[in-house]
């Protein structure tokens, strides 16, 4: 930030100290994750969580702002856990719609969405996103940043087992920043048969290599019968080391992306023609 301000969330601030900013940097990050079951070691909110904390260590190095996180995420498939809430993938659309008009309105031009619900809210924020760009704000940059991608490089170092949902290295992530919200006695070691229930072309590990791939999608009741705890991979050896060095990896990496995004002259970067006014009469 050009500007010395007393926190980097938008929610903390002044009306005076963001337009400030926005005189100097037009960045913002948008942490959104999810309130669902994670199994009998994590809380509901991991996925927010580790949405909050990739935001909040990113804005703090790179100097830009981030916007209140989103607790709700589409986590439809976890409703037959009790706590779990969950938006229809239309209804995410829609937020996600209505916030990003609000910060073009003032001035944000690159709005960089960090999402901690890995695949399940991917469908919605990339649609949200890509119809944004292309039909209403066309001078408006989006990206989406998801740690399912982001640390591809990190993961096959740190992790022993599969990853997938209330996995290891994402109740590692909480466990660094808040260990007091991790169930240490009641990790697990449950690992969802997948190819018996989804058949050959499924993958236990979002953070692996994986094969050919068809989606299959699956409601709650059936979730909840082929995995009773909640959990689809093991979490025993999860760790806050582990969680450290999974987090400060992807905080680089979006550091990284923030500076080359502010150089970026590439066409991306260009506004749209602005059409000439129609000749009188």
């Amino acid at each position: 930030m050009g500007v010395t301000l007393p926190s980097v969330w938008l929610n903390e601030l002044t009306w005076e100290e963001v337009a400030a900013y926005l005189a100097t940097d037009d960045i913002v990050l948008w942490p959104i994750g999810s309130t669902e079951q994670h199994g009998p070691g994590g809380p509901l909110g991991v996925d927010t969580y580790v949405a909050i904390m990739l935001a909040e260590d990113a804005a703090r190095r790179a100097n830009v702002l981030c916007v209140p996180p989103l607790w709700y995420g589409d986590s439809s498939h976890h409703l037959g856990f009790p706590g779990t809430l969950s938006l229809r993938t239309e209804t995410l659309m829609l937020v996600v719609r209505d916030v990003a008009h609000s910060l073009a309105k003032h001035g944000f031009r690159k709005i960089l969405i960090i999402n901690g619900h890995k695949g399940a809210n991917l469908p919605g924020l990339l649609a949200a996103t890509k119809n944004l760009r292309e039909f209403e704000l066309p001078e408006v940059f989006f990206a989406v940043i998801d740690p399912m991608k982001l640390a591809r490089g990190i993961a096959p170092q740190l992790k022993e087992t599969p990853e997938h949902h209330c996995g290891e290295l994402e109740i590692s992530h909480v466990w660094y920043r808040y260990p007091e919200l991790i169930r240490a006695d009641r990790l697990t070691d449950d690992l969802v048969p997948f190819e018996e229930i989804f058949g050959e072309f499924s993958h236990n590990d979002l953070l692996a290599g994986g094969g050919d791939t068809i989606d299959i999608p699956w409601t709650s009741a059936e979730q909840r019968r082929f995995a009773p705890t909640g959990a689809f991979t093991p979490s025993r050896k999860a760790s806050p080391e582990k969680g450290r060095r999974f987090h400060e990896y992807q905080v680089e990496n979006i550091v990284r992306f923030i500076q080359w995004l502010r150089t970026y002259q590439g066409p991306l970067a260009r506004r749209p023609a602005v059409p000439a006014p129609a000749p009188a009469g």
